[in-house]
Parts: C-alpha cells; sequence; structure tokens
C-alpha cells in the first residue's frame, strides 16, 4: 500500500530530483547533522558540477565532503573550508569557486530566502576589501551597508532525530544547527530522519520545523518505517 501522507519515501524515489548543475542546500556542522544517506545517493548517482550552499564543506569522508572530495562541485558558498583540505585545493587549482561568507551572516542569508526576502543589509565587512568587493552598497539613516542577498536553493537537504508523516521534525541537540533554516530555503526540501513516529506523537511545543516545508521525508539506512500504513 502507498504511504497515503505522500511525504515518507524510500531514497530512490527522491533521486530524481538531483542532476548535474543544480543548486544543492545543506545542513550540518562539521558533517554532524548532514543527511548522510541523502549523500551517499548523490555521490553514488554521479551528479556533478553542483553548487553547494551550506555552513562549511565538511570533511573528507564525512557529511558534504564526501562530494567535494570527488570534485563533484563547481561551486561552494560555506562560511569555512579548512576542514576538508580537499575544497582548499581545488579552489587553488581553480577547480572550486568559493564564495565565504561569515557564518552569522550566511546563516541570516539562508533565512532571507526561506521567508521571501531578496537580501540583508549588514556593516561586517565593510572595511574589507574581499568581502566587499563587487557587492552593492546601501545608505540608510547617513550608513553604509552591504547588501548580501538571500539565498535559496533548487533542492535543500537536512537531517533530523524524528519526523511524523505529515514531515513536522525536531533535532537532536547540536544536530539542529542550521538545519531549520535550510529547510526552509529549498524550492524542494528532503528530510533524512533517523525515526518516524505516528500523527500526535510529537509534541507541538517540540516541533522546530513545521511540515509544511518539508515535500519528502526519508528514512535513514537502518529505519523501519513501512509499519505506519501497512
Amino acid at each position: 500500500m502507498d504511504n497515503p501522507f505522500g511525504k515518507i519515501t524510500a531514497l530512490e524515489n527522491v533521486m530524481e530530483l538531483f542532476h548535474d548543475g543544480m543548486t544543492l542546500m545543506f545542513g550540518g556542522f562539521g558533517g554532524v547533522g548532514s543527511p548522510p544517506t541523502l549523500i551517499d545517493g548523490i555521490l553514488e548517482k554521479g551528479v556533478t558540477n553542483l553548487t553547494l550552499i551550506g555552513n562549511d564543506t565538511g570533511f573528507p569522508t564525512i557529511g558534504i565532503g564526501k562530494l567535494v572530495k570527488a570534485e563533484r562541485a563547481k561551486k561552494v558558498i560555506a562560511s569555512h573550508i579548512g576542514s576538508n583540505p580537499y575544497a582548499g585545493q581545488q579552489m587553488h587549482e581553480g577547480k572550486l569557486v568559493v564564495e565565504f561568507s561569515p557564518q552569522g551572516i550566511l546563516a541570516e542569508r539562508i533565512r532571507a530566502g526561506g521567508v521571501g526576502l531578496p537580501a540583508i543589509l549588514s556593516d561586517i565587512g565593510m572595511d574589507n576589501e574581499i568581502v566587499a568587493k563587487n557587492k552593492p552598497l546601501f545608505t540608510l539613516n547617513g550608513k553604509n551597508y552591504l547588501v548580501e542577498t538571500a539565498l535559496t536553493a533548487e533542492v535543500s537537504i537536512v537531517f533530523a532525530k524524528k519526523a511524523d508523516e505529515y514531515g513536522n521534525l525536531i533535532y537532536d541537540k547540536s544536530a539542529r544547527n542550521t538545519n531549520p533554516l535550510v529547510a526552509m530555503a529549498g524550492d524542494i526540501t528532503i528530510a533524512e530522519v533517523e525515526e518516524i513516529v505516528p500523527l500526535g506523537s510529537l509534541a507541538p511545543d517540540e516541533i522546530i520545523t513545521p511540515g509544511v516545508f518539508i515535500n519528502y521525508v526519508i528514512p535513514s539506512k537502518g529505519v523501519n518505517w513501512k509499519w505506519a500504513w501497512e
């Protein structure tokens, strides 16, 4: 029997959403909170020329770093890449374009994209030629600000501790990190979860990401997910 709620599905059913040249946004901090099953699926499919948007480039064998190591990305928008030497090497060799954004500004640009704002204003980096290069200025109340464009993606991938059949999500402590913001900023958002629970199991005040932002829920490897409608 098919899932009557339409959101919970298997990995193979969402793989058609990933294609060469796409923009992909991901949750995670140093790989913690990044969706491993989805990342492995993208790697195995052979998708390339990706524009990746997220906090960092993970580690070579952890998180989004697997895709970076395999040279599947053409551009990365992140706050740092230092934990993945392959990212730095590819940048210096001209194989990878890296757009650095201060961590707080990056998070706010993603949040802005998620709520439909075109940009934010910031005075961070006004005195830094590298940060301010090619960015428009906006004057407000006699003070100049950098215009930081909002960030969105064709597909966002996030990782959560629990989901119900409507896609309401809760996260596990620090693994929450940027996931709630990333979940809002994708044209399509796929959540990989460790546990799928019946409707009503999640208390309303513990839900961090409402299911309205989630298009698909896939279980992490080893999770039994078919009980809900069998």
